[in-house]
């Protein structure tokens, strides 16, 4: 018997849904490039639910207690005498999310003496430090894809949040208002303007063909250079490095994975070389951008806004200077955990549960740690490294504020 231990965020504050809006969510038959969705042999929840709760706990309960394996399923995971803790000794696998990831550090492998397998219910697998992975003989694994469209949908939808200046609109209607010199005092038209991606993998190109249709003029940079037909389809811009790009874009949206080479590439000097008024959207990781830097280019005007949902630690600490700085548009990790979202990381969990169980291979696009060297998408997407220092901030994170 193995115990599995899977670490997800509260049930909403009115309690999980006995109805949802919808009755379902669309069919997705492949992902764009052709790999494959998710192929459990079944699955025992209705796409549309909400899984990525405690109480949905991805749709895994009847699967793992059939196999006669133990779930124990928790929110409860930062500080000595959270139940992750408590619960980790004896796990043999751990299943977390980007949104409210278990950080696994090298002290809790050291604890965690029968750890075998570590799932990202999602994509994003930062929170583990790779490298004591590595030295311990654990495989990592995440469902690659699985949210990928959900997160470029959503970084089109903050630029141009930020860009018509939608959020204090907004706000003025709720206030009972009707002031649209105050609305439009910070409103621009999207159209014409220089956008960028650091990074174009499955996220970055997402965006660059979603934001096709603005008529902007599109640049991107990236280890890994696109095909020619790609870039002449979309017409982009390739550059070296992340300076050159910065300095002539108006918007610039991160979608790299944060290890030791992209840890705080947003500082005070890398901002300081992009254009006044620029903007930047961030639904990468947190710790791609300096928190400070970030708060003090908003408050001197360099920066016209910021918006994203990624933060560091997660969940972000009461007194984070993102939840305060001016002209943000930040939210939650949420981005990637729609219910449409979760209907396939949930069936790639179980697809990567059925492999381990059936010492069958996963396949390498989940792979991100395996055999004591990265492989897979790891291999391709990350460095070797450790960007979990600092995770112990969450704990100052408060019930009051969720």
């Amino acid at each position: 018997m193995s115990k599995v231990l899977c670490v997800l965020y509260d049930d909403p504050v009115t309690g999980y849904p006995k109805s949802y809006a919808r009755d379902g969510v669309p069919t997705i038959k492949s992902y764009p490039g052709g790999q494959t969705l998710p192929t459990p042999k079944s699955i025992d929840f209705k796409p549309g639910q909400l899984l990525g709760s405690v109480s949905g706990e991805l749709g895994l309960r009847k699967f793992l207690e059939s196999l006669g394996h133990k779930l124990v399923v928790t929110s409860d995971k930062d500080g000595a005498n959270s139940t992750f803790e408590k619960e980790l000794p004896d796990a043999s696998i751990v299943i977390s999310q980007p949104f409210w990831p278990a950080y696994l550090t090298e002290e809790r492998f050291k604890k965690a003496k029968k750890l075998e397998l570590a799932i990202t219910a999602g994509i994003g697998s930062d929170h583990i430090d790779l490298e004591a992975a590595m030295r311990h003989g654990v495989t990592v694994a995440e469902v690659s894809y699985s949210n990928s469209i959900s997160v470029s949908e959503h970084v089109v939808m903050m630029i141009l949040s930020l860009v018509r200046n939608y959020i204090p609109s907004y706000q003025w209607v709720v206030k009972g208002g009707w002031n649209i010199a105050d609305c439009v005092e910070r409103s621009y038209d999207l159209e014409g303007m220089n956008v960028g991606t650091v990074a174009a993998g499955r996220i970055g190109l997402a965006v660059l063909r979603r934001l096709k249709a603005f008529d902007v003029k599109l640049h991107y940079t990236d280890r890994y250079r696109l095909s020619p037909d790609v870039e002449k389809e979309l017409n982009l811009t390739f550059h070296p490095n992340v300076e050159s790009m910065v300095k002539v874009c108006d918007v610039v949206t991160i979608n790299c994975p944060l290890h030791p080479e992209t840890e705080h590439m947003f500082d005070d000097k890398l901002i300081a070389k992009m254009k006044r008024g620029a903007y930047l959207i961030n639904t990468a990781r947190g710790k791609i951008c300096d928190k400070d830097a970030v708060a003090r280019a908003l408050e001197n005007g360099h920066l016209a806004g910021y918006a994203g949902d990624v933060w560091f630690p997660q969940p972000a600490p009461q007194d984070h200077p993102w939840r305060t700085m001016p002209y943000h548009g930040m939210t939650p990790h949420v981005s990637g955990t729609s219910l449409s979202a979760q209907a396939r990381y949930a069936a790639g969990t179980r697809e990567i549960l059925e492999c381990w169980f059936g010492l069958r291979p996963i396949r390498e696009e989940y792979l991100i740690v395996d055999g004591g060297h990265l492989a897979g998408t790891g291999a391709h997407s990350y460095s070797a490294g450790n960007a979990t220092s600092g995770w112990e901030e969450a704990n100052k994170y408060r019930t009051g504020a969720r």
